[in-house]
C-alpha cells in the first residue's frame, strides 16, 4: 500500500476555519500545523477510542456521521487516517512487542495518548509505505503540541529513530506473534487446533477481496469483471478503479457485493420456488434478494427503519420484490406460518476481522456469553413461526461455537420437535472443507483464499 503521496499532504481547507457550528474537533487543528500532522492527530483519536473507550470503527469513519475530525479531513487524507487506523488494529500485538523491545519500562500510568502516538508512529514506520523521516518527524510534532506528552518528546524521537535503525532485525523478532487479542486467539486454539489458530491469524493479514451474486451466468461476469467464479457460484472481482458501483451491471442491478460466506445459508435452503420465506435480520439484503430470486415469496424484516430503507433500495436497484416489515423479530407472530425462515442472527462478528480489524478490540468473553443467550431466544421464536415439515436456518459471522455449534447444540437437545438437516459434501464440489462432520456450514478465513468466518445449519421443525 503506497502512501507517501498523502502522508505530507496539506491539510484539508476545513482545518483553517474558525469554530462554527458544532465542529469544535475540525476547528482545533491551528493553521500553523505542519502539512500531514492533521491525519496523525486524527489517527491517534480514533484509535483511543477504539482501544480505550471500545468504540466501534464503522461509525468514526462514516462519510456522513463519523468522527468530526476526520470529516474535516480531505478525502485522500482520510484514506490514510482508515490505512494507519487499520494496519495498526491488525498487527496491535506485534507493535506492542515491538514498543516493549524499544522501551526500557513501561510508559507512566496515564500516558495512554503518548503510547497510541507510538503506536501510530511503528505502524507507518514497519508496516506501511511512509517514509521514516515523515513518521518520526510528525510523531516527534504531535507529542510537542500535547500538553500531556510535551515532556516525552526526547522519548519519541528516540524511539523512533532507533525503530528506523533496527527495522529489519525488529520485523523478524515480532514475526511469529499471533495478530489477534490474547484471550481471543487462545480460544481458537482450544476450539480449532493450534495450527487453524495461526493460519487464521495470519488470514486477517491478507487484504479483503470483493465477492459479488450474480443473478445468472456467473462465467459471463466473471469475464466482464476480470473476475474469477467461486466453488459456490460467486464471481470474485479482480483488479479496477474506481468504485464498485461504477463497475458494468451494478446501476442495472445484475448483482450486489456479499461475501462468499454470507451467500451460502440461502444454498443451503435447496428448492424455495414457491414457497413462503422469511428473512428475520434481513437488511442490508443480500440474502433477501437470494431468496427472492430463488423464487421465493419473502418476507423480510428489520427492527431499524434506517436499515429497512436501505434495503428496499437495494431490492428496488436489483428489480426484486420483497414485502418489508419493521419490527424486532422477537416480537413478530405472523397470521400464518411459514415454509422457512432464516435466522441471520446479530453476533460477535468474529469472522469478519479481515474487513473489520476493530471487533476483537472491543468485544470481549462477556459480550459473546450475551450474544450467544440472545440468538439463543431469536432461534427459539424462530420455530414457532415455521409449519411442520418447514426449516429454519440459523447463520451467523462468528468463528466462536459458543455463538453457532455449542448454541445450536443446546436448542436441539431441549427441542424433540427439532432436527438437524445435515448438508451433504457431494452437493457443495471443491467446498467440502467448509462442511463439518454435522452437516453444517463452517468457514474460516484462512479458506477459499480469504472469506468470511461463517456458521449456518438447517434444522427442520417436525
Amino acid at each position: 500500500m503506497v502512501l507517501t503521496s498523502n502522508s505530507s499532504a496539506k491539510p484539508a481547507k476545513q482545518h483553517k476555519r474558525k469554530p462554527s457550528g458544532g465542529n469544535n474537533e475540525a476547528a482545533s487543528f491551528a493553521e500553523d500545523w505542519k502539512p500531514g500532522l492533521a491525519t496523525r492527530v486524527t489517527a491517534v483519536k480514533i484509535i483511543s477510542a477504539v482501544l480505550d473507550k471500545k468504540t466501534s470503527l464503522d461509525g468514526m469513519l462514516d462519510a456522513e456521521n463519523g468522527n468530526p475530525a476526520y470529516r474535516a479531513l480531505s478525502l485522500a487524507d482520510r484514506a490514510l487516517v482508515r490505512a494507519i487506523v487499520n494496519t495498526s488494529l491488525r498487527h496491535l500485538p506485534r507493535i506492542e512487542a515491538v514498543l516493549g523491545m524499544l522501551l526500557d519500562g513501561p510508559l507512566p500510568q496515564g500516558a495512554r495518548s503518548l503510547h497510541h502516538v507510538l503506536v501510530v508512529g511503528v505502524t507507518q514506520m514497519l508496516y506501511l509505505d511512509v517514509p521514516d523521516h515523515s513518521a518520526v518527524d510528525l510523531a516527534v510534532e504531535q507529542a510537542h503540541r500535547d500538553p500531556r506528552n510535551r515532556r516525552f518528546v526526547k522519548l519519541v524521537n528516540a524511539v523512533l529513530r532507533r525503530l528506523g535503525r533496527e527495522k529489519d532485525d525488529i520485523l523478524q523478532a515480532v514475526s511469529a506473534i499471533p495478530v489477534l487479542p490474547e484471550w481471543f486467539y487462545a480460544k481458537l486454539v482450544k476450539v480449532y487446533g493450534t495450527d487453524a489458530a495461526a493460519r487464521m491469524a495470519e488470514a486477517q493479514l491478507i487484504p479483503s477481496v470483493i465477492d459479488v451474486t450474480v443473478k445468472s451466468d456467473p462465467d459471463h461476469w466473471a469475464a466482464k469483471l476480470n473476475g474469477t467464479v467461486m466453488p459456490n457460484g460467486s464471481v470474485r472481482l479482480g483488479s479496477f478503479e474506481g468504485s464498485v458501483s461504477g463497475l458494468d451491471g451494478f446501476t442495472n442491478g445484475e448483482w450486489w457485493v456479499q461475501d462468499f460466506s454470507a451467500s451460502m445459508p440461502v444454498r443451503l435452503m435447496g428448492n424455495l420456488a414457491g414457497k413462503r420465506v422469511a428473512d428475520l435480520c434481513a437488511a442490508p439484503g443480500g440474502k433477501t434478494a437470494q431468496l427472492v430470486l430463488a423464487g421465493a415469496e419473502v418476507t423480510a424484516l428489520d427492527q431499524s427503519g434506517n436499515r429497512l430503507k436501505r434495503l428496499r433500495e437495494n431490492l428496488d436497484r436489483l428489480q426484486l420484490q420483497a414485502e418489508t416489515i419493521e419490527i424486532n423479530m422477537l416480537k413478530f407472530q405472523p397470521d400464518e406460518l411459514f415454509d422457512a425462515v432464516l435466522l441471520d442472527a446479530p453476533c460477535s462478528s468474529t469472522g469478519t476481522l479481515r474487513k473489520h480489524p476493530d471487533v476483537c478490540w472491543t468485544k470481549d468473553e462477556k459480550d459473546i456469553s450475551k450474544l450467544a443467550t440472545l440468538q439463543e431466544q431469536m432461534l427459539r421464536h424462530a420455530i414457532t413461526m415455521v409449519k411442520p415439515g418447514g426449516i429454519v436456518v440459523f447463520s451467523n459471522c462468528s468463528l466462536d461455537p459458543s455463538e453457532g455449534e455449542d448454541m445450536v447444540a443446546k436448542v436441539l437437545k431441549s427441542e424433540p420437535s427439532l432436527q438437524r438437516v445435515p448438508a451433504s459434501k457431494s452437493d457443495f464440489p471443491d467446498m467440502e472443507i467448509a462442511i463439518n462432520g454435522n452437516g453444517d456450514l463452517r468457514t474460516t478465513p484462512d479458506m477459499f483464499g480469504g472469506v468470511d468466518g461463517f456458521y449456518a445449519t438447517v434444522l427442520r421443525v417436525n
